[in-house]
């Protein structure tokens, strides 16, 4: 089980992000706790995926401060914060589709240096995602969409990282698999680490997380125990069709 100590293993200070004229966030500031899965909810254009862009160095801040694990990160480029242990699914997969499905999981472990660690990995992320292993020689532009997502995640999980940010996981799946998707979110969490979910399916993030925060319009609206924020009315009319 991950450990839930209390400990803040990620916080945002006043983080300000624009995109020339228009703040994509106005000063948003909130914590994620280590072994936690801490949910962001908000409609299309709230400034969820700007958060996790900016935090894993995709996007620079204008004003503010990211700090992990106590060291400030604020700004630092993607790979030395995959380094020091932050892995990010974005949206949309971005798997390289003319690799192998192992190959593409290979790139993931590129911080790796240990050879049996690595294999390690690998087996583990197929233990979880049993259909990537029987596709592991297959081009990763043939998979369906719920296996790239799959596969997106698992090269995340191929890196030491004790934090993810994942990006709308269930996006553009069959029920189904969101099902599967979120089930495999809490296993992951189960298994150590901690979880930043953005998504667009509230109710199933609030099913699953811990801690939530509502973004609208570059701003945090409303944050609460996810059971509190769930049973919000606000939340409920506006996120969950009641």
């Amino acid at each position: 089980m991950p450990k839930k100590d209390g400990s803040v293993i990620l916080e945002v200070k006043d983080l300000i992000v624009s995109y020339g004229a228009i703040k994509a966030l106005k000063g948003i500031s909130f914590t994620v706790k280590s072994g936690e899965i801490v949910t962001l909810i908000g409609a299309n254009g709230a400034g969820k995926t700007t958060t996790l862009r900016t935090i894993s160095g995709l996007l620079r801040a204008e004003e503010g401060h990211i700090f992990y694990m106590g060291d400030e990160i604020t700004n630092k480029q993607p790979h030395k914060i995959v380094q020091m242990g932050i892995t990010h699914v974005p949206e949309g997969r971005r798997i390289f589709p003319d690799l192998t499905v192992r190959e593409n999981l290979e790139m993931g472990a590129w911080t790796l240096r240990d050879k049996k660690l690595k294999q390690d990995k690998m087996e583990a992320v197929f233990e979880l995602f049993p259909r990537l292993k029987e596709r592991q020689k297959q081009s990763a532009g043939t998979l369906s969409g719920g296996e790239q997502q799959m596969l997106a995640v698992g090269r995340a999980l191929m890196t030491e990282a004790q934090l993810v940010l994942l990006d709308e996981p269930s996006m553009g799946l069959a029920p189904m698999l969101v099902e599967e998707i979120f089930k495999v979110i809490t296993e992951i969490n189960e298994e150590g680490k901690t979880i930043l979910l953005v998504e667009q399916n509230a109710e199933m993030a609030l099913q699953i997380a811990d801690y939530a925060y509502v973004l609208e319009v570059g701003n945090i609206t409303i944050e609460g125990n996810a059971k509190e924020v769930a049973a919000n009315p606000k939340v409920k009319e506006a996120y969950l069709g009641a």
